[in-house]
C-alpha cells in the first residue's frame, strides 16, 4: 500500500507553489514533499519532470524552498533580503539547465532535456523566484493573513488586495472561525434583550 501524503497546493506561480510544499509554518507544519519520490511527483505536476531524486537533492530542494520563502517574505514586508537566501537562490539558478519555450498560446514554458536532473528543475524554480522578487512580473508580493500560515504569495488579482494564500484553505478556515465566533455571540446578545 502506498503512503498517503497531503495533496499539493498548486497555484499559477511556480516559486510560490514550491514554497507551499511546506504549509502552516506558524502552526502544525505540513510537509508535502517529505520523500525524494514526492519531490519527483511535485516537479512532474509542475511540468518539470525528472526521472529520480536522491536524498541529497531533496535536501537541496528544501534549502531552496526555505531560501525562496525567506526572500519572498522579506520582499513582501519591504525588508532587506537575507544574504544567505539570495546566495542559495542564485546558486540554484546558475546550476540549472533549462530552455524557455513559447507555447502556441503565447506563454513561456520551461523545458528540461530528457537527461535533466533535479538541479535543473530547481534552477527553473529559482529563476521564477528571481523574476518575482526583482519586480519583473505584474503583481504584488503579500503574506497570508492566516496567523498559522503567513505564506508569501504573489497577488495578481486586479485590485491587488488578496488576503489569503489560498482561499480554499486559509481563507475558508478564517471565514469559518469568524462565522462560529459570531454564532457564539448571537445567543449572548439575544439574552441581553
Amino acid at each position: 500500500m502506498r503512503a498517503r501524503f497531503p495533496e499539493f497546493r498548486l497555484g499559477k506561480v511556480l516559486a510560490t507553489s514550491f514554497t507551499a510544499t511546506l504549509t502552516e509554518r506558524r502552526g502544525n507544519a505540513v510537509e508535502r514533499i517529505p520523500t525524494p519520490q514526492r519531490l519527483v511527483d511535485w516537479l512532474a505536476v509542475n511540468g518539470l519532470a525528472v526521472e529520480s531524486c536522491t536524498p541529497a537533492q531533496l535536501e537541496l530542494a528544501w534549502e531552496l524552498r526555505e531560501s525562496i520563502h525567506a526572500a519572498l517574505t522579506a520582499a513582501a514586508i519591504q525588508e532587506a533580503l537575507p544574504a544567505s537566501a539570495v546566495q542559495v537562490i542564485n546558486d540554484c539558478s546558475i546550476q540549472g539547465r533549462a530552455a524557455a519555450v513559447l507555447t502556441s498560446e503565447g506563454n513561456r514554458r520551461w523545458r528540461l532535456s530528457s537527461a535533466s536532473c533535479v538541479e535543473d528543475a530547481l534552477g527553473v524554480i529559482a529563476a521564477d523566484a528571481i523574476s518575482i522578487i526583482a519586480g519583473e512580473r505584474d503583481g504584488k508580493l503579500a503574506l497570508c493573513a492566516s496567523p498559522t500560515c503567513q505564506a508569501a504569495f504573489f497577488d495578481t488579482s486586479q485590485s491587488r488586495t488578496r488576503r489569503w494564500c489560498d482561499m480554499n484553505t486559509c481563507g475558508n478556515r478564517q471565514k469559518k472561525a469568524r462565522f462560529n465566533a459570531n454564532q457564539r455571540r448571537a445567543p449572548d446578545q439575544q439574552s441581553n434583550r
